[in-house]
């Protein structure tokens, strides 16, 4: 194999294969112009059922479930494969072009916010639930949320990426990701080996965010690598994110703008409690 000789300035010429590579591109900004749809209800989520969006669909069943009439919502599939997320309206909400992106239309001006962790603090600031209010304990809420938040891109677009999305697979982008993803699981396993949920005796903002991502990665079948991981090592990991999963609004959530899996759990949008009835 010929080494690769990085050039003194980089361009982008063409795409570099993969799965994502009809929308991979250098450079940020609306691509076409295209309008977001408006339902009736207070909140409007465009999304798409990853783990990402995941937080968000479960943030909002939970707060239903603790009777917030105002946290009804609509939420919008934004097909990423098909580069609906370099929308005009869409980058007008969130010009890094990623899913979740949230608009509160309740709010005069309305309010947009985008990135997954800060929606996840909105909300829970906005309707005073699932984060402390004492200074301590909030303060390990936020610190975990941002351990989520600066962790997962090591195992999605590291692990993820040269493990299953890669053109071809090689061995030290592979080792380096994999090391690091199961640095994160002992993280997470001796922090929970002492605690029912990631804060403690109270379920929170932080638990929805880490499950989204570890909890598919070791009880389920993200990546396809629970034996590659030998995830079942882990079992503090493990017991925490089954707990978690058995919550009403964790079955509802992980429904909402899912495309792909067994028919009976694909909600591709939801407008109404009843769609996931």
């Amino acid at each position: 194999m010929t080494e690769f000789v990085p050039p003194k300035v980089w361009k982008w010429d063409e795409p570099s294969g993969g799965r994502f590579e009809k929308i991979n591109r250098p450079t940020a900004g609306a691509q076409e112009e295209k309008e977001l749809p408006i339902g009736k209800h207070p909140l409007q989520l465009y999304s798409l059922g990853t783990p990402n969006g995941v937080k968000v669909t479960v943030m909002l069943e939970e707060l239903l479930a603790l009777g917030h009439e105002g946290a009804e919502y609509d939420a919008w599939l934004i097909k990423i494969n098909e580069g609906e997320q370099f929308g005009s309206d869409f980058v007008s909400i969130n010009p890094n072009s990623k899913i979740p992106a949230l608009l509160d239309v309740s709010t005069d001006p309305h309010t947009r916010v985008f990135e997954s962790g800060a929606i996840l603090v909105y909300l829970a600031e906005k309707f005073n639930e699932l984060i402390p209010t004492d200074p301590s304990a909030r303060a390990e809420c936020f610190s975990w949320l941002m351990w989520q938040m600066g962790a997962a891109p090591f195992l999605g677009g590291g692990f993820g990426h040269f493990y299953v999305y890669a053109p071809e697979r090689y061995e030290y982008p592979i080792n380096r990701y994999t090391m690091e993803v199961k640095r994160q699981l002992d993280v997470l396993d001796q922090n929970l080996a002492n605690r029912l949920f990631m804060c403690g005796d109270e379920y929170n903002i932080s638990d929805i965010s880490i499950y989204s991502w570890y909890g598919p990665l070791v009880i389920r079948t993200l990546y396809q690598a629970q034996e590659f991981l030998d995830v079942e090592s882990y079992k503090n990991v493990a017991r925490w994110a089954r707990e978690v999963e058995q919550r009403p609004a964790v079955i509802r959530g992980r429904r909402v703008n899912r495309t792909w899996g067994p028919e009976e759990f694909q909600v591709p949008e939801r407008h109404d409690t009843s769609d996931l009835d």
